[in-house]
């Protein structure tokens, strides 16, 4: 079964030039009508008043009042009243005696007859316009009083008049002449309607306005719906379009009226700035925020021309953490699988001491790397008694010794169990730590007897308590040019190689962090050579620590410069 074709509705341009011609049409044939009959009202009246001209003109000659004396008047005034009738362009002028007798008329058979129409105010000495149907047809017509030389008595009457069909000719040519320009402007109207309308299609893409209702409706539930953050700027580089996501991403507020600024108001960082601001696009590129790191993606939109720039946002600040702890743990089983190596080597020296009849040397060969291997353990637990920093220490510390560097937790430092607080998270902790010892050992990996010392420690002030962490390395240290440039996504004092473009984004992180919960993070030079860096962050609603075994100041060491 075949349903009949329902046909599509016209576009939005199609039904906007329909309206347009309408309307055009409408008010040309508008003024046409209204001028036709204002301009017929005018025409009459004029007529009127040439006619009584005319007549008045006649009336007052003095030739004529002298051939109403003669014993023929029709004689003297025939060829008079046919001239002037010739000359003024109305269609008669007969003149009368009192009585309406005709003495002249432009068909000489109505001489001698009585006149067709009102002569009563002209007896009485008025003059007046009519417009009456006589011998010749309708006609507007002004009748006159003739007075004697003393003006004393009517000696006779003028009538002059011009047809209406002529008059109606008069009108008919004007309004041809408007219909002729009414018609150019009509289509010189629907030639620059079309123009428009063709516009108006390419920019609409030919939708009608339920179409374009539709998509607007659906435009306005996809960017809500979408959690990725999306930004769109125009040409100018001024916001144009910003989602609910692409605020939260960038910290700008709900209530914040951000379309039609620049995105260099924004007040976002410098590097994602410059980001947007690229006339170039940008693919994955990861830029951080004061809470969150983001990858960031832009797309310039041209059609002959540069109209603007789509920008999509994603968060990967969780992944970005997950990450470090993933490397981290990555870090912890190379560790592991190096020291079960090293664990094999020292069972088989065991057995083979042994198998030689040397039981004793055995036995004292195994107590001694066991109480080595537990030396380091209670030595990290009893100054750090915090799972998640000892965990951390105790791996770092294998990482180290892999890469040829000491990794040792300073005498001053002392962290119990259970005296963070929990808006401190692991996390957080895992990724300030982890990424300044990583960049320590870095720093430190090649120097004469590497060196990185760990300091963690609480203390109390009059601002309230915090926690301390340094870390110092004995690599080549900072130069003080570069004190703030190192916390900045990607600057590295390392040289690029694989993975190059993932550098510089761990010191950044630990600021991000760092900035996160309110706290400090400096850099300095260490005592004896290298980069100390130092990080506090506030313990709010802890009673301050004892400080009697807290350091004033203590080297720390941060790793090979990679913010």
């Amino acid at each position: 079964m075949r349903f009949p074709h329902i046909p599509r509705p016209r576009s939005l341009a199609g039904q906007l030039f329909g309206m347009q011609a309408v309307l055009i049409a409408v008010v040309v044939a508008g003024y046409a009508l209204f001028t036709y009959v204002s301009d017929r009202s005018q025409a009459e009246d004029a007529a009127g008043r040439q006619a009584t001209a005319v007549a008045r003109s006649v009336a007052d000659s003095p030739s004529v009042v002298a051939a109403i004396g003669t014993s023929d008047p029709t004689a003297h005034l025939e060829t008079y009243s046919l001239r002037v009738q010739r000359d003024t362009q109305v269609d008669f002028v007969t003149i009368m005696n009192p009585k309406g007798i005709r003495w002249t008329h432009p068909d000489r058979n109505q001489i001698g007859k009585k006149f067709l129409g009102h002569i009563g105010p002209a007896l009485q000495g008025n003059s007046f316009t009519e417009t009456y149907t006589g011998t010749l047809g309708a006609s507007v017509r002004a009748v006159t009083p003739i007075w004697d030389t003393g003006h004393t008595r009517i000696i006779g009457l003028v009538s002059a008049g011009i047809r209406v069909e002529a008059i109606t000719q008069r009108v008919q040519d004007q309004v041809t002449a408007l219909i002729a320009v009414a018609a150019g402007a009509l289509a010189l109207g629907a030639v620059g309607t079309y123009v428009v309308n063709a516009r108006l299609r390419r920019h609409t893409h030919n939708m009608n306005a339920t179409e374009l209702s539709h998509m607007h409706d659906y435009h306005q539930a996809a960017l809500h719906a979408v959690r990725e953050g999306l930004l769109m700027l125009d040409g100018q580089y001024r916001v144009a379009l910003m989602n609910d996501g692409g605020r939260e991403l960038l910290g700008v507020g709900a209530e914040a009226d951000v379309v039609g600024r620049s995105v260099a108001d924004l007040g976002l960082p410098a590097p994602l700035t410059g980001a947007l601001l690229s006339s170039e696009p940008r693919v994955d590129e990861v830029h951080l925020t004061e809470s969150r790191v983001l990858v960031v993606n832009t797309s310039p939109v041209s059609g002959g021309e540069r109209r603007g720039t789509v920008v999509t946002l994603r968060d990967v600040t969780e992944l970005q953490s997950l990450m470090g702890e993933l490397d981290s743990e990555r870090g912890f089983t190379q560790a592991l699988r190096s020291q079960a190596h090293e664990a094999a080597n020292r069972l088989h020296t065991v057995v083979s001491l042994i198998e030689l009849g040397r039981a004793e040397e055995a036995v004292d060969f195994a107590t001694a790397e066991l109480e080595l291997a537990q030396a380091l353990t209670d030595q990290v637990v009893a100054a750090v008694n915090e799972p998640v920093l000892a965990a951390l220490l105790l791996g770092k510390t294998a990482q180290a010794n892999e890469r040829g560097v000491e990794l040792v937790v300073s005498e001053d430092s002392g962290l119990d169990d259970g005296l963070l607080p929990a808006s401190l998270s692991a996390r957080d902790l895992v990724t300030i730590l982890g990424n300044l010892i990583d960049n320590a050992v870095d720093a430190a990996q090649g120097s004469l007897r590497g060196r990185v010392t760990v300091t963690a420690y609480t203390e109390g002030g009059l601002e309230g308590s915090a926690l301390v962490l340094r870390v110092a390395d004995t690599g080549a240290g900072v130069d003080p040019a570069h004190a703030e440039a190192v916390f900045q996504r990607g600057f590295s004092t390392k040289p690029a190689g694989p993975g190059g473009p993932g550098r510089g984004l761990g010191l950044a992180l630990v600021r991000q962090a760092v900035n996160r919960h309110g706290g400090a993070l400096t850099v300095a030079e260490a005592e004896g050579g290298g980069a100390v860096f130092e990080v506090r962050l506030p313990l709010r609603g802890l009673a301050p620590a004892a400080s009697d075994d807290a350091p004033a100041s203590q080297g720390a060491v941060s790793g090979g410069v990679e913010s």
